[in-house]
This record gives structure tokens, sequence and C-alpha cells, in this order.
């Protein structure tokens, strides 16, 4: 299973796929069938996280194809992610408690024979041993057999569930702060107080086909206990002026300026933001050279536009003292290092899908789901 690193590669599969799968998605789309087998669902979401594709313009070419009520589970799920972001952004602190939680966790972990053995495939249940294979390999799994994952890692192994969420974010080529923090939020039942995910045997066996043997789990474990509670953070996502010939950054969440919301306003120049070590989680090589080849492809076309553009480091933005823009990197560990450096002279830019979309994450998906129609109204 290949993820080639570009626009292109990333249009051709989303044409690819709503030709000739779409119309089976609703349907087939909770089976894993393998990493060999993938026809069955999109695997647009390591080019979507990377803004090497938008969410519009998959839903877009979607709803040219088939119509909003054939295609509404597959219009869902490429929501979510904006959803997930969205809720983030109002409640903020659930990334920066986790990353103070997981920091404290590691260190009283890192030589735990179990967490070793479940980083490296060591475990006694072959599925979630084939799994953590494929993660490395392929820095991808089906979303079906995240949740499996997750739900073995919290309740069968009995680790922490940040530092799987951590292990996920080293190895996805999806990994983003919001969809990976949450979604392990969930499976051990501290996003939705209570309600927790548990893997069952029948079911991997059902949605596998029968693929894996034994499987030993624990399923009547009940959820973790959390007592933090986080209130919904009144912010508004509203855009400065924007100037012409100021320099613009792009971080590695918006790589395509040229279909942007503000391909028209004229930037002097563009400096494409790279990410390679001011991180808490440390992102394995794969993953890093994902990103840098697709920041890379931005470039190339941003170059074939006439576009005066530059890659940088993130430490370089310490050195830049004049008023810049930027695509809004979104909670993580970019926006990190823009508040923990105080850099007040980065004016920051909202997309219109997320300034319009976010104002219905207040509360769960199935409220947010309520919306959905709205959202493909206003901008189709």
């Amino acid at each position: 299973m290949m993820f080639e690193a570009s626009r292109a590669k990333a249009v051709e599969k989303l044409n690819n796929f709503v030709e000739k799968n779409l119309n089976d998605y609703s349907k087939l789309r909770n089976f894993d069938f393998g990493p060999n087998n993938r026809s069955n669902i999109s695997c647009l979401s390591p080019y979507i996280t990377h803004g090497a594709i938008n969410e519009l313009e998959v839903i877009d070419k979607s709803l040219k194809k088939y119509s909003f009520s054939k295609n509404e589970k597959f219009v869902q799920e490429v929501l979510w992610r904006v959803y997930w972001k969205g809720w983030l952004e109002l409640r903020p602190n659930v990334w920066s408690d986790y990353l103070i939680e997981l920091d404290k966790i590691k260190n009283e972990f890192k030589d735990n024979q179990y967490y070793l053995n479940a980083i490296e495939g060591k475990t006694d249940i072959e599925c979630f041993n084939q799994w953590v294979t494929e993660l490395k390999e392929n820095n991808y799994l089906h979303n079906h057999a995240r949740m499996w994952f997750a739900s073995i890692w919290i309740f069968t192994l009995e680790l922490p569930w940040q530092l799987g969420a951590e292990f996920f974010m080293q190895h996805l080529y999806d990994g983003d702060a919001a969809s990976n923090t949450l979604g392990w939020r969930w499976v051990a039942g501290v996003q939705t107080q209570g309600k927790h995910y548990l893997a069952s045997e029948w079911n991997i066996n059902k949605f596998t086909n029968n693929r894996f043997q034994n499987i030993k789990l624990n399923e009547n474990a009940t959820p973790i206990f959390s007592d933090k509670t986080y209130q919904v953070n009144k912010k508004e996502f509203l855009n400065s002026e924007i100037l012409k010939d100021q320099t613009l950054l792009i971080f590695e969440n918006n790589m395509t300026f040229e279909f942007s919301d503000f391909k028209e306003h004229k930037f002097k120049k563009i400096l494409l933001v790279s990410n390679e070590t001011n991180r808490t989680i440390k992102l394995s090589e794969k993953v890093l050279k994902f990103k840098a080849n697709l920041l890379e492809d931005q470039k190339i076309r941003l170059e074939e536009k006439l576009i005066n553009c530059e890659t940088i480091n993130i430490s370089d933005l310490e050195n830049i003292t004049e008023k810049v823009y930027a695509l809004y990197p979104t909670v993580g560990e970019n926006l990190d290092f823009i508040q923990n450096n105080n850099l007040k002279n980065i004016k920051l830019l909202y997309r219109k899908l997320d300034q319009f979309s976010w104002q219905y994450c207040n509360k769960g998906f199935f409220n947010f789901k309520n919306y959905i129609p709205k959202i493909i109204a206003k901008f189709n």
C-alpha cells in the first residue's frame, strides 16, 4: 500500500475512488480486508490532513457522482475531521493537558515490558501484532482497525491511552492532534464520560473476513474514569484585514495554497514552514519524510505559478520581526510553537469551511451531523 506525496496522486486517488468504489462505500466501509485490498475505502485522509486536497473538493466530487442521500455516510466521514478539529478548538486545554499527562506517563512506562512488547508487536494477540507491523510499514490503518487496536491497548493490554495516542501520532501519515487525541479519548471512555468502545472477537472476525485466530480479549472492561471536564471557550474565528505585499506562512496542514480561500491575495512571499524537531511527540522518519515531500510538492506548484516562495524551519519564525500572516495551523504542535514563543506578529487566517462549521462543534457529533446539509448548502 503506497501513499505518494503529491497533490497529483491525491487527485488521482480521489477520482479513482469516486468512479470505481464510492457506490459501495456505505455497505463495505467497515470491512478491513487487509493492507493489500483497500478498494472499499478512499484512503484520502493522509492528503486531507495535510491539505493536499481539501474536504470541500472531495465532497464536491462525490456529489457530482451521486446524490447527497446516496452519499451521506461518505460525506459524514469526510467531515468527521472538521468536527474533531472544531471540538478541540473550543477546548484547547484538552490537548495541552494530554501532553502534560503524556510526559508524566512516558517516564513511568519507558522500561515497562508490556508497553515495549505492544509497540514491537510482540503480544499474545495476533491481530494486534499485525496491526503494529502494518502501522509501521504502511503508516496507515483502516479506521475500524484503529478502534479495535485502541480498545485492545487500553482494556486488554491495560496500557495508558495517552501512550497509544502517541504511538499512532508517531507513525500515521494522517495523524493530527484533534482526530487522534479525541479518538483515543473516545475509545477509553473519557471523551464521552462513561461511554467507551470495547472490541470483541465476533466483531473483528466479521469485519476482517476471519483473517485472525484465537482473539482473546477483555470484553467486559469498564470505561476509564476521568474527573476532568472542559468548558466550551467562546471563540470567534475572525480574519484580520489582509494588506497587500505581505508575507504568508503555510504550515503542514494547508499545502494547496492555489486552491485556498486566499489564492487571490497578492502576497510578496510565501514561507513554507517545516517542523521536524520542535515537537513534543517525536515523529517517525517516514512520517517526517512524507510531510517534507508534500511541502516540496507545494513549493514546486507555487514556483510553476511564479509565486515567490521558500521553505524554512519553524525555529526561523523567531527571527521574523515584521507582521506576517499565516494559514491557521489548528491546535497542535505548530500552534504550540507560535504561542509558547509569544509570536504576536503572526496574524492567523482561518478557512471559510472552519469558520462556518466550528460553530456547530460545541456538542457531540450527532448534533453536528444535523448541520451537515447546511454546511454543504453553504459551500456547494
